[in-house]
């Protein structure tokens, strides 16, 4: 956990990647396009904690259709800067048998989380299962998963804001920085 003057050194020396009137422009776009699919599903929409909080947030107000919601905590970053072992926290409540589910995430880094969801939801019985994340990470290579919905396009950085967090801080800003000397 850094202490509260470590955390503004970060983002004192930080890169501004996208302002918070871009990211709340994303996610009107975004709740437009899932709207446009999902309207008539009922889904179950379950968001990955803690990441996706801010996003999920910002996001089911502007969905104007029944849904159920739900969560589920998986990870492999912890408050570390790199992927590790994937670790299953908390496994959605409701059933998956038949559904059609929406899994919201942060970011779309690997994409060996967001895959390894996917598969689990449909293992479970979901009919249909699609992904909305708010950040798609440039990495330079294949992934093994592409997100149905997209916010932003982010370069190969190591960000942080809505929802990321840089050391377990700073999750709560509205827009996305970088930290300096990454990329």
């Amino acid at each position: 956990m850094l202490s509260p003057g470590e955390a503004r050194r970060i983002l004192d020396s930080a890169d501004l990647i996208c302002a918070a009137d871009e990211v709340a422009a994303a996610v009107r776009r975004m709740a437009a396009d899932i709207s446009a699919v999902l309207a008539e599903a009922n889904p179950l929409v379950l968001s990955v904690m803690g990441g996706a909080v801010v996003f999920t947030g910002n996001l089911l107000p502007q969905l104007a259709f029944p849904l159920d919601f739900d969560y589920i905590h998986v990870t492999r970053y912890g408050d570390e800067t790199s992927g590790g072992e994937l670790r299953w926290i908390a496994a959605p409540h409701e059933a998956m048998a038949g559904r059609t589910v929406l899994v919201l995430d942060d970011i779309l880094d690997e994409g060996i989380t967001l895959a390894a969801i996917r598969t689990r939801m449909l293992d479970s019985g979901a009919a249909a299962c699609y992904t909305a994340v708010f950040a798609d990470k440039d990495i330079g290579k294949p992934k093994p998963i592409e997100a149905d919905f997209v916010g932003l396009r982010l370069p190969n950085r190591y960000v942080f804001g809505f929802g990321m967090d840089v050391h377990g801080a700073w999750r709560n800003l509205p827009a996305i920085y970088a930290l300096r000397g990454e990329g």
